[in-house]
Parts: C-alpha cells; structure tokens; sequence
C-alpha cells in the first residue's frame, strides 16, 4: 500500500480514464475524493469500489470550470480527510470541429473546463499542499497537445496549454516538496473512442507502433507511479503513454 494514509483528489472520476486512476489510487491505499459534473450514478458506483478496497471515498459534484466550485472541492477534502496530498486533473470534455465552423462557445466551453478547470483545483490545492510541506499534482493532457490533431483545435489548445501549465507550477513549488507532472496517454478505449468510425480507428492503429488502443489501467498506473514517493524527483515532464505513437 504505497499510499496508505494519502489523500487524492480526482476530477471526472466517474467514468474513463479518471474512473481507472481513482480505483488504482485506492487500491494503492489512497482515500479518494471522486469529482464529477454529471452522472450521479456512475460516480456512486466509483465510490462503492473504492470503499471494497477497504479505503474512504468522498463524493463532491462540481463544474471545476468555475473558481468557486474548485475552492468547495479542495475545502470538502480538507474537512472529510483533513489534508490534501495528491490532485489529479482529469476532467475534460470535447466539442469537435473545424476550425473554419467552429463557435466560439465550443471553443470557451473546452478551454474552461480542460484548462482553466485544471488551474482553479491546482490553485485551491496547492494552498493547501503548500500548508503541508508536501504534494502530488498530476495533469492528464493528451498526445494531441503534442502533435494536434484535425478537427481538434479546442481541445489541442487546452492540452497544450496544461503541459505549460505543468513546468510553470513545478517551478514554483518544488520548493516545498511539491511535485507537477503531466501524462499525456494516447488513444485509449473509453467511451470517446467507442464510437470512432471502423476506417478511423484503422489509420489511427496504423499510427501506434504497438498496434492497438490502451487501456484506462495502462494511463492509472503511471498515475500512481508519479503519486509515490518513488517518483519524488521528477517534476515538470509530460510523460506519454501512447503505445509508442509519438516516438515515430
């Protein structure tokens, strides 16, 4: 139980990629705050697995895009499990389109919750953590932050814009045993690449030397090593976990 007696914060925990890193945190003794905006069901069902694991969940539902909501989130932690020690900024959301029909809400409604969501918990935790003399920060970008992607000008910019996010606030407070690092997995089989169209997904598989999409566990388990203490002296690097897509 490498972190037996830690407290994770994960936002869009209920389903994906941040279902996956929630469960994973647990089962590697973490107490685990499972955020999400929506599916009050599914978010419910995280939590049941969490505490199977024999550990303490705590559900917060909360748009992150908004400062208020990530400040709540940070102080519900802090008043359940009374510190906060490792954050992980999952949440985000797509609304692809060409740049040339692009609206400008889909454009604000990405960057908002991608990254500004990402800035307002990093904040409020870091506060927090600072108090502490001791913290995890973990950012899920994406490999699309690193090559772009058609039809995806929104969320590339958001992603990128986390991996700049991440080196401003490993310098900031590495000082105070304070740690940020960014993951940036590939295609991975969640419920947003379900629905790829067959000839799709072929090219995309073209592209990945190890010739087939993640899985959720493959991003949760780099997560969990950035978390421990065996990761204490990396900061501010984006690690891919990409089956080797952007290595060609």
């Amino acid at each position: 139980m490498v972190l037996s007696d830690r407290t994770a914060i994960v936002t869009g925990a209920s389903r994906g990629i941040g279902r996956a890193i929630a469960l994973s945190l647990a089962k590697a003794g973490a107490d685990v705050v499972v955020n999400y905006a929506r599916n009050d069901t599914a978010a419910a069902e995280v939590a049941d697995l969490i505490r199977a694991e024999g550990r303490r969940a705590l559900l917060f539902k909360a748009d992150v895009a908004a400062p208020e909501a990530a400040e709540a989130l940070i102080k519900a932690a802090q008043s359940e499990f009374g510190r906060v020690d490792i954050l992980v900024n999952n949440a985000g959301i797509n609304r692809d389109n060409l740049v040339l029909r692009m609206k400008d809400e889909d454009w604000d409604a990405v960057l908002s919750v991608n990254l500004k969501g990402a800035f307002n918990c990093a904040r409020a935790a870091a506060r927090a953590m600072v108090k502490n003399q001791y913290g995890r920060i973990i950012n899920i970008s994406s490999v699309v932050g690193l090559t772009g992607n058609f039809g995806q000008a929104n969320y590339a910019a958001a992603k990128a814009g986390l991996l700049g996010l991440t080196k401003a606030l490993a310098k900031e407070l590495c000082s105070r045993n304070i740690t940020v690092n960014a993951v940036a997995p590939g295609f991975i089989n969640t419920e947003m690449t379900a629905g790829l169209p067959e000839k799709v997904t072929e090219k995309l598989l073209a592209q990945i030397p190890m010739k087939r999409f993640g899985e959720p566990e493959d991003v949760a388990g780099l997560v969990v090593f950035l978390a421990t203490d065996a990761a204490a002296y990396i900061t501010g690097q984006t690690i891919a976990a990409d089956g080797g897509m952007t290595c060609m």
